[in-house]
C-alpha cells in the first residue's frame, strides 16, 4: 500500500509539471529558427486536439448511457478534471464547481467563526457573501483570501473575478467582509503562498507535530479527520509550543481539543481558531490547511514567513 501511494505521488508530480516541460521543449525548438518553433507549436496543438476529440467521445458515451456516477467520479480526479476543463468537457457547470470549491474551504472558515455563501456566477464573475465574524490575527485576512480565491480559481479557471457582496457594518473589533477580501481582485496583491507539506498526512488523530514551512515554524494537530495549523508560538509567553499535547479540559465534553502550552500552561481551543481559554484577548495564529494539487498544503503569509 505504501508503495502504491508513493507511486501515485510520483505520477501526480509528473503530470503536474508537464506544462513546464512542454514549454521548455518549445523554447529549445526556437534554436532552429522561427519556422521550427511554429512547427513545434502546431504539433502540440494537433496532439492536444486529438486527445480532446477522444475525451469528447468518451464523455459523450458516458452521458448517452446514463453513467452519471462515473462522470462525477472522473470530475473528482485532479488530472482528468483539468483535462476536461481545458477542452470544455467538464460534466459540472461553473456554479456547481464553485459551490464544491467553497465547500472544501468551509471547515477552515468555520474555525474562524465565519462562512461563505455563493450568490451566483454571472459574466465570469463570482459573487460571494462572507458571513459570521473573524476573530483571529491580522494575517488571517490574507490566509482566508488565499483559501477562498485559490479554491475558486482551481475549480473554475474560466472565472475572472470575485465580488464580495457587502454586509451591514461589522461591530467594532471585527474584520469586515470588505476588508477581508479587499485584495482578492488581483493575484499580485495576495501576500502569501501555499507550501506543500505532505508529512501532515502522517499525523494521527489527537497527535500534535511541529513543521518548518516556508521559513516559518508551524504547529499542526489532527482532531478526528480535521487538520489544524498554527504558528508555533504561544501568545501568552511567546515561547515555542513544542511538546504541547491535546487534552480535554476539566468538565469538558467528549471531543474537546485543548492545547496546553508546556511552558506557561496557557490553554487554547484548537478547533475555534486557537481561541485563548484563560485570556480571551490571546489566541494562536491560525493558517489554513487545504489539499492543493492533490497534496496537503499550508498557506503562509509572506509577512509571517519573513518574520
Amino acid at each position: 500500500m505504501e508503495h502504491e501511494r508513493d507511486s501515485s505521488s510520483e505520477d501526480s508530480g509528473q503530470w503536474r509539471s508537464a506544462g513546464e516541460r512542454i514549454e521548455s521543449l518549445l523554447d529549445a525548438s526556437s534554436a532552429g529558427g522561427v519556422v521550427a518553433r511554429e512547427r513545434a507549436e502546431q504539433l502540440v496543438r494537433e496532439v492536444v486536439d486529438l486527445y480532446g476529440a477522444g475525451l469528447e467521445r468518451v464523455i459523450g458515451v458516458l452521458r448517452a448511457t446514463g453513467n452519471h456516477a462515473v462522470l462525477d467520479e472522473l470530475a473528482t480526479d485532479d488530472l482528468v478534471a483539468s483535462l476536461l476543463l481545458v477542452h470544455g468537457l467538464h460534466p459540472h457547470d461553473v456554479e456547481t464547481r464553485v459551490r464544491t470549491a467553497l465547500d472544501s474551504v468551509r471547515p477552515y472558515l468555520g474555525s474562524h467563526g465565519g462562512d461563505v455563501e455563493l450568490i451566483g456566477v454571472a459574466d465570469t464573475v463570482v459573487r460571494l457573501r462572507l458571513t459570521g465574524s473573524c476573530k483571529t490575527c491580522p494575517s488571517s485576512s490574507v490566509t482566508l483570501e488565499l483559501a477562498v480565491k485559490d479554491a475558486v480559481q482551481a475549480a473554475a479557471p474560466e472565472t475572472t473575478d470575485i465580488e464580495v457582496v457587502g454586509e451591514p457594518a461589522a461591530p467594532k473589533g471585527l474584520i469586515s467582509a470588505e476588508s477581508l477580501m479587499a485584495r482578492v481582485h488581483s493575484v499580485s496583491q495576495v501576500s502569501g503562498s501555499w507550501v506543500a507539506v505532505p508529512d501532515l498526512a502522517e499525523l494521527g488523530p489527537g497527535e500534535v507535530g511541529g513543521f518548518a514551512v516556508g521559513g516559518l515554524s508551524i504547529l499542526a494537530a489532527r482532531v478526528g479527520d480535521d487538520l489544524y495549523a498554527y504558528r508555533d508560538r504561544c501568545p501568552a509567553c511567546l515561547n515555542s509550543l513544542a511538546g504541547a499535547v491535546l487534552a480535554r479540559r476539566a468538565g469538558g465534553v467528549a471531543g474537546d481539543a485543548i492545547l496546553r502550552c508546556p511552558i506557561c500552561h496557557a490553554h487554547y481551543d484548537i478547533r475555534s481558531a486557537g481561541a485563548g481559554l484563560d485570556d480571551s484577548s490571546e489566541h494562536l495564529d491560525p493558517l489554513p490547511v487545504l489539499i492543493k494539487d492533490g497534496v496537503l498544503s499550508i498557506a503562509v503569509p509572506a509577512a509571517e514567513a519573513a518574520g
